[in-house]
Formats: C-alpha cells, sequence, structure tokens
C-alpha cells in the first residue's frame, strides 16, 4: 500500500492541512508520498549506512510524532531502520537509523516479530499480533502493514528504484490484558470452586463389596466455571447384595452440581429400604420434580446380587449399561427404560442383564461417548469395541476407556466412568467363597434339619467354634420365624466370602419381620432381637417374585 495514503486514515490526519499552512510550507518542498528521514540522526563512519532521505518532508510526520501509539518504519530485506516516533524512543530508547532491526531493534527480536516482518514484505500483506508483553511490563498489540517507498528515498536502493517497507505500529493495551488477566483469574479460581464442590459432592471413596472389583473416573469438561451435575455413588445394600447408580443432571454450574447432591443423597436414603431399582426411580422422579421442577437428570440404578449371576437394573433415560462377558462378548442393556427424572407420570420397570464371574460392567454419562459430529449411537458402538479390548483392573479399565474416547482436560462435557468386575475366584482365592442352600419343605421337622445343615456346612468351613455356635443360632432363629410367619416355598442359604458369613432365609410370605421389645411374659417375638445381638448386621427385602428375604451377617476375623 502506498504510505501516504495509509497515513490519511490515521486518528488527526484531518488536520494535516491545517498544521501545513501554518508552517507555510508548500506541497512541492514537502514530497509528497516520500519517506521521511530519520528524525534521530547519528555521526557515523564512511562505511556506515546512510540513514534515508526525505523523512522530514512526509506530510505525516507530525502526526506520527504526536500520537500515543509507537511507530517505527523499516525497510528493505535486512529491514533497515528509516524512522522511529517520539512514543517509541520513550519505550525502548534511542534507536539508529540505517541499521538493520535485527541489531538495532532487539525488542521486536525478542517479541518474534522479525519473521513477522519478511512475511508482509513477501505477502504485501498486514500482519497483527495481539497483547504482546515487553521487558518494562508493558503490553502492546503490533499491526505490521506494507507501505511503498518511493525512489531513492530508501538506504541502498537503485537509482530510480523504489523500494518496499514496512510500518510497525505498537498500540498500548497493558490496561486490557491486565484486566483480561484478572478475569481470566477470577474464571479460573470460580472454576477450581465449582469443581472442587462437585467433587466433594462425589464419593470420596468407593465402597468395595466383598464380590466386586470397582473403580470410578471423573473428569470435568471444559475450562470454564460451570461443571455439570455427572454423579455416581455405589452403595453396600447388605446380604452381599450391592447398589450402583450413575447419573447426570442436564444442565451446568452450581445448580446442577446441588440438585445432583439431593439426588445422591435421596439414592443412598432410598437404597437402605432395599426396593427393586424400578421403585428406587419412581421415588426418585417424585422428588426431582420436588427439588426443581425445571431440572431434569438421568439415572440408572443397579443391583447385583452373586447368588442370581445378574446386574437387575431400572434406567432413567440413561445410556446403556455395557457388559463385557468371560469370553469377551459384549452385550448391551437395552429395555426397560424410560423419560429421565423429573418429567413424572411414568411407571419405570426393572431389566436384567447377565453378570456371571469375569465379567466387565461399565456404566457411564454421555460425555464419554456424545459428540457434535456424530451420532450418539455410534459413540456408544465405539465404546462397546473399545471395552472388548480393555482388559485388566478396573481402574485400568476406566483409563483406557477415557483414552480410547479421546477424552482430554480441555473436552467440552464432563465425564463419569463406572466400571464394576465380578471377579473368576479360583484355587485358594476360590476356597473363601462358598455357598451352601436347602429347601425346607416346612413341618415339625424343617427347623431340625435346618440346625443340622447349619452345623454341618459351617464345620466344612473350618469356622472358630464361637462363631460355628452362633452362625447355628442364628440360623435356628431365621428358619423358625419363617416357618412361624411366612409360607412355602421356604429355602436357608449360606454363604461365606473372605470377609463376612452370610445366612439368609427366604419364603412365600411379603410380610418383613422388625425388631420389636418382647414382654416378659410373651413366648414369642424374640427371634430377630436374638439375630439382631448377636449378628453384625440384618436386614430383610421383598423378593422380585413374591415373597421375602431375611439375612444377617457375621464379620470374619482378617486374616494376614
Amino acid at each position: 500500500m502506498n504510505f501516504t495514503r495509509w497515513s490519511a486514515r490515521l486518528p488527526g490526519t484531518q488536520r494535516r492541512a491545517a498544521a501545513r499552512s501554518d508552517h507555510g510550507v508548500s506541497q512541492s518542498q514537502r514530497g509528497e508520498g516520500a519517506v521521511p528521514a530519520a528524525r534521530h540522526e547519528h555521526p557515523s563512519d564512511d562505511d556506515a549506512p546512510m540513514p534515508a532521505a526525505g523523512i522530514d518532508e512526509l506530510p505525516a510526520r507530525e502526526v506520527l510524532d504526536r500520537i500515543p501509539a509507537l511507530v517505527a518504519l523499516v525497510h528493505g530485506p535486512d529491514h533497515r531502520i528509516a524512522y522511529v516516533n517520539d512514543a517509541y524512543v520513550a519505550a525502548f530508547g534511542d534507536r539508529p537509523t540505517g541499521a538493520p532491526a535485527r541489531e538495532a531493534l532487539p525488542e521486536l527480536e525478542e517479541l518474534g516479530l522479525l519473521p513477522l516482518l519478511d512475511q508482509v514484505l513477501r505477502s504485501a500483506k498486514p500482519r497483527t499480533v495481539k497483547s504482546r508483553k515487553v521487558a518494562g511490563g508493558r503490553s502492546y498489540t503490533f499491526t505490521c502493514t506494507p507501505v511503498t517507498v518511493p525512489a531513492g528515498a530508501a538506504d541502498g536502493a537503485e537509482e530510480g528504484a523504489g523500494g518496499s517497507g514496512v510500518l510497525v505500529f505498537a498500540a498500548d493495551v497493558t490496561d486490557h490484558a491486565e484486566a483480561a488477566e484478572r478475569l481470566r483469574t477470577s474464571e479460573r479460581r470460580q472454576r477450581e470452586t465449582a469443581v472442587t464442590l462437585q467433587r466433594s459432592l462425589l464419593p470420596q471413596e468407593l465402597e468395595q463389596p466383598d464380590d466386586l472389583r470397582i473403580a470410578a473416573t471423573y473428569q470435568p469438561g471444559g475450562t470454564e466455571a460451570a461443571v455439570g451435575g455427572d454423579w455416581y455413588d455405589v452403595i453396600t445394600l447388605g446380604g452381599g447384595r450391592t447398589a450402583l447408580v450413575i447419573g447426570d443432571v442436564m444442565g451446568r454450574g452450581v445448580r446442577a452440581a446441588a440438585v445432583m447432591g439431593q439426588l445422591r443423597t435421596a439414592v443412598r436414603a432410598y437404597a437402605r429400604l432395599d426396593l427393586p431399582p424400578h421403585e428406587v426411580l419412581q421415588l426418585l422422579d417424585g422428588l426431582a420434580i420436588e427439588i426443581d421442577a425445571n431440572q431434569i437428570a438421568t439415572c440408572v440404578y443397579a443391583v447385583h446380587d452373586p447368588n442370581e449371576g445378574r446386574l437387575v437394573y431400572a434406567s432413567a433415560g440413561h445410556l446403556p449399561i455395557l457388559v463385557r462377558d468371560e469370553s469377551g462378548t459384549i452385550h448391551r442393556a437395552e429395555e426397560p427404560t424410560g423419560p429421565p427424572l423429573g418429567t413424572g407420570g411414568w411407571l419405570h420397570a426393572s431389566g436384567s442383564v447377565p453378570l456371571g464371574p469375569g465379567s466387565t460392567a461399565v456404566m457411564y454419562t454421555d460425555g464419554l461417548v456424545e459428540r457434535r459430529d456424530e451420532d450418539i449411537d455410534e459413540g456408544v458402538a465405539s465404546l462397546e469395541r473399545a471395552l472388548a479390548g480393555a482388559t485388566g483392573t478396573p481402574q485400568v479399565v476406566c483409563d483406557r476407556l477415557i483414552r480410547a474416547a479421546g477424552v482430554t482436560a480441555d473436552h467440552d462435557d464432563d465425564v463419569a466412568v463406572l466400571v464394576l468386575q465380578h471377579p473368576a475366584r479360583t484355587g485358594p482365592d476360590g476356597e473363601l467363597f462358598r455357598n451352601a442352600a436347602l429347601e425346607l419343605l416346612g413341618g415339625v421337622e424343617a427347623a431340625p434339619r435346618a440346625r443340622a445343615f447349619a452345623s454341618g456346612v459351617l464345620a466344612s468351613w473350618r469356622f472358630s467354634p464361637e462363631l460355628h455356635d452362633l452362625g447355628v443360632l442364628a440360623a435356628s432363629e431365621l428358619v423358625a420365624n419363617s416357618l412361624q410367619h411366612g409360607t412355602p416355598p421356604m429355602r436357608l442359604r449360606l454363604r461365606r466370602t473372605d470377609r463376612r458369613l452370610i445366612i439368609e432365609v427366604t419364603d412365600g410370605d411379603d410380610h418383613l419381620p422388625r425388631r420389636r421389645r418382647a414382654e416378659p411374659g410373651d413366648e414369642a417375638g424374640r427371634g430377630i432381637a436374638i439375630v439382631a445381638t448377636i449378628a453384625s448386621n440384618w436386614g430383610s427385602r421383598r423378593t422380585p417374585g413374591g415373597g421375602k428375604a431375611v439375612w444377617c451377617e457375621f464379620a470374619l476375623p482378617r486374616t494376614p
């Protein structure tokens, strides 16, 4: 571009004509379009480069000298200095004219602007770099604009030939840069606070049931302060059963995190009732409406019973559970599923998926599989392929799935992953996990048969005499309670793990027993009280086919 035409657009150039009339200099004397001679000239040796001529006759000189922005004019392939204005000298000190920029303008080299000058000369197009901090702590935005140097004005140019130059224009943006940095610092602190809140609402340490190995990963999305409402939990129900839950509250920010915290707390409370998964979601649905009618959430609640070898679940608009069995085949838990929590008016239903020894299951939120450029079903299919090849401990599987999905620190959505494994136990480890069951047909011989069966099993498992006697007493009391208050079919089941002994009696009546205080003259009503006194824990639940199960646990001494 022509330097004179470019200068006409500078602020204050409109006053150029008035300034010329005040100085009484004609247009012919000024030499329109000429490159100005150096303002700061220094004596030099004969072989020293001579400054460019004609700078004093540039019409824009007075404008450039007065503006607060930094201005420097360089020309030629070496970017020799032709001119610097007063603001540039005040910022960086005096600069010798005629010298190459690499030697005389070290500040440009430190900022990496010398390659930019080469690009401007080659392309004849302006270039801008924003908010570069210089040694003195000030910040400038540099604009490098190509200019045309008239023939004979540039130092070293052949006679009669013109040259090309670059006008460096630097605007002080220190205040803006400092304000932006303060804003970034504030946003970073807000995000750290939001992430801390989010993580504090998640379980600090996952419960590790006897029969499962579990790991979870949570990664907040993006760099903004508004984290999401992804959450997960593991709840030991007793009797060897475990509840697993994962959910996602729609929206972002502290409000979503607060709703998430309330739902997680409610799930733990409802889980203690040992209800079927669909009933838990039904209760959560009503609670979500009460918390915030405008806030909806997806959730899947599952219960694992090692005696059944299945994962019973109910889903409220959440993504399907994936299970890899011992042979490596991937199973996707499909129907039934219902709408998200907080919509109301829907009866949820429970389904099941096999989870036998050697299986691995994955529960996750949409941040792991949802991408803007592909359908979410493709993301789930990609996760299935990744799960098929992801082996190792649950934490290793978590990490591999995160990497396979391409989730990084700047991912734009929160990600929560819960991995559970049902190990196949063999050898010495398998000796610690045993099951034994007896069908009770009723009648007067049922109680003696149950005591004899429990005594023989506990003796074969080599328990201490004290634990043996307590186990036989608990089995006798539970069977007696079932015979008196229950209906056939009845079953006594004993199970041992590496941590506890579990005794459970099931029958066909769905009336749940409760612990009560028996009067001194009562002949009955002490069975559950005795069990609660001698056992580490006890409870009851309704079974899916109708009926109930009453159980108790005894903690085993830890072995070295």
